[in-house]
C-alpha cells in the first residue's frame, strides 16, 4: 500500500476531525447558550445523532464532493491529500481564531487549487445541476452560497410564527421550550453528520476509485462509519470559540429563539443533504441568528460587525485553503 495513499485517507478523517470541532459545535451552541442543556449533556446529544446521520441519510453530498477533482490514479493521492491539508490547515486556522470558518468552502477551495496546479482547469469538473442535484465545483457552490440567505430567511419565518403561537405563554411554556431545543438540537446534529461526514466519504471514495479499490464512487460502509467517527471525536473535543461566536457575540438569543434557529436550520440542512447539496452548518446557523434578530424587529441587536467578520472569512476561505493545498502540494511532490 502507497504511503501517499494511506496519508491521504489519514487526512480526510482528520478534516472530519476539525469538521467536527467547527461546525457540530454549531449544532449545540444555542442549546448550551439558552442553558437548555450542560456542554457536556449537549456534546454527547451532537456525538450520538452526529453518528446516526451519515449512517441513515444516502451518499447524496458524498457523490458531490467525490467527483469534484477529474485526475489520474497516479495523481489522485497527491492532489487530494494536498486539497485535504489545505483545508484541514484552514479548519484549523480559523478555529485558533474563533471564526465560524465554513469547512465545505475549505474542502472545495483546497481541492480546486491543487487540482488546477497539477492538472489545469481539465482537472476540475465545473458542473452545475442535474436537476436538483448539484454537480461539481459549480453545483457545490450554489448549494453553499445559497445556504446563509435561506438559513436567515428561515429564522425570521421561525421566529415569527413561534412568537405568534406563544404570545400568551407564561413561565408555564419554559420546560416544553427547553424540550422542543433538545430535540431540534438532537435534529440539526443529525442533519450536520448526515452533511458534513458525508464530504469526507466523498473524498475517500474519489482515493479508492483511482486506487483501483472500488469500481463506482459509491463508499463502503467502512469509510461512513470512520468519518462518522472521525467526526464525532471532533465534536467532544469541543469547539467553545465557536459556540460562544455563534451562540452569544451574534444575538444574545433566548430560548424561544434558539428552538427558532434551530428548527430553521435543521429543516434547510436535512433537506441539502436529501438533494446532495453540501452545505456550511456554520453559515446556516449563523444566519438564522441574525434572521432571528431581524425576525424581532432588534436589527440594533444583533452584532453586524460580527457578522461581517464573519462574512469575510467565508468570502477568503476558498482562495485561502487553496493556497495552502498549493503549498501543501509543493512539499509533498518535493518529498515523494
Amino acid at each position: 500500500m502507497e504511503a501517499g495513499f494511506v496519508v491521504a485517507i489519514a487526512l480526510a478523517l482528520t478534516f472530519a476531525v476539525t469538521n467536527g470541532l467547527h461546525d457540530a459545535s454549531n449544532a449545540i451552541a444555542t442549546l448550551v447558550a439558552t442553558r437548555a442543556a450542560s456542554p457536556r449533556q449537549a456534546i454527547v446529544l451532537a456525538a450520538v445523532f452526529n453518528l446516526l446521520g451519515p449512517l441513515l441519510v444516502g451518499a447524496a453530498v458524498a457523490d458531490t464532493i467525490g467527483g469534484i477533482v477529474i485526475v489520474s490514479p497516479a495523481e489522485a493521492a497527491a492532489v487530494i491529500g494536498s486539497g485535504l491539508a489545505g483545508a484541514v490547515a484552514w479548519n484549523l486556522i480559523t478555529w485558533r481564531l474563533g471564526l465560524p470558518s465554513s469547512s465545505g468552502h475549505a474542502l472545495v477551495g483546497g481541492l480546486v487549487g491543487a487540482a488546477l496546479v497539477e492538472g489545469g482547469a481539465g482537472a476540475v469538473l465545473w458542473g452545475g445541476f442535474d436537476g436538483i442535484h448539484p454537480v461539481g465545483v459549480l453545483g457545490t457552490l450554489a448549494a453553499l452560497a445559497v445556504s446563509p440567505p435561506l438559513g436567515a430567511l428561515g429564522g425570521l419565518v421561525a421566529i415569527r410564527l413561534i412568537r405568534r403561537g406563544w404570545r400568551r405563554a407564561t413561565h408555564r411554556w419554559d420546560r416544553p421550550v427547553a424540550g422542543g431545543e433538545w430535540l431540534m438540537s438532537a435534529t440539526l446534529a443529525f442533519s450536520h453528520g448526515a452533511n458534513d461526514a458525508q464530504k469526507s466519504v466523498g473524498v475517500i471514495a474519489a482515493l479508492l476509485l483511482a486506487d483501483g479499490r472500488i469500481a463506482t464512487l459509491a463508499a463502503p460502509t467502512w469509510a461512513t462509519i470512520a468519518c462518522a467517527v472521525a467526526l464525532t471525536a471532533g465534536t467532544t473535543l469541543g469547539g467553545w470559540r465557536i459556540i460562544r461566536t455563534v451562540g452569544r457575540r451574534i444575538y444574545r438569543i433566548q430560548p424561544v429563539e434558539g428552538l427558532a434557529s434551530q428548527s430553521a436550520s435543521s429543516a434547510i440542512i436535512l433537506g441539502a443533504s436529501v438533494v446532495g447539496g453540501p452545505v456550511a452548518t456554520t453559515q446556516v446557523v449563523a444566519s438564522s441568528i441574525a434572521g432571528i434578530g431581524t425576525g424581532r424587529r432588534r436589527v440594533h441587536h444583533v452584532r453586524w460587525a460580527v457578522v461581517r467578520q464573519m462574512s469575510l472569512a467565508w468570502l477568503v476561505t476558498i482562495p485561502a485553503a487553496g493556497a495552502l493545498a498549493i503549498g501543501a502540494l509543493a512539499v509533498w511532490e518535493a518529498i515523494a
